[in-house]
């Protein structure tokens, strides 16, 4: 009985542990946020901005992988700092955030200034609560220019 005991602790254990590897496993790299612009961008110019804006927005589609997710801003005209397209909040999308403050930073503003940018990329850094642990974390996001809208992801420190 005393070893069904062990036995039964360890592999308890184990699978504790197990499920916080699973945890940290769902943090997305800074690697995997590039390519999800990347593939994104891919996409909206193969399919069109209408049916980017679709799959971009679909809470369980291809865009979304743990804590990573897509968001799309238009860039020109009326459409500067709206937000077209956001994985994770619904509530976002069509809505003008050029004026939202995460921690002092103003991320679309930022995002907005990289994009148009001769180098049409880069990185910003501020806070934002995270869609998994619920919690406010520093955040750090990928963005890139693709024609009129700039495309992001972003992963949490």
């Amino acid at each position: 009985m005393k070893n069904m005991v062990q036995i039964l602790m360890a592999a308890l254990f184990t699978f504790s542990l197990s499920g916080v590897a699973m945890a940290q496993e769902k943090r997305g790299t800074a690697d995997e946020a590039v390519a999800m612009v990347k593939k994104a961008g891919a996409y909206l110019k193969e399919h069109g901005k209408d049916k980017a804006i679709a799959a971009f927005n679909d809470p369980k589609g291809e865009f979304i992988k743990g804590d990573l997710y897509v968001f799309m801003f238009g860039m020109t005209g009326d459409s500067t700092g709206v937000a077209l397209a956001h994985g994770q909040n619904a509530k976002m999308v069509n809505k003008n955030l050029l004026e939202l403050n995460a921690g002092g930073v103003y991320p679309i503003k930022e995002f907005l200034k990289l994009a148009g940018s001769p180098a049409g990329k880069g990185w910003v850094t501020y806070k934002w609560p995270n869609s998994l642990s619920k919690n406010l974390e520093e955040k750090n996001t990928y963005v890139e220019k693709f024609g009129e809208v700039l495309i992001g992801v972003g992963i949490y420190k």
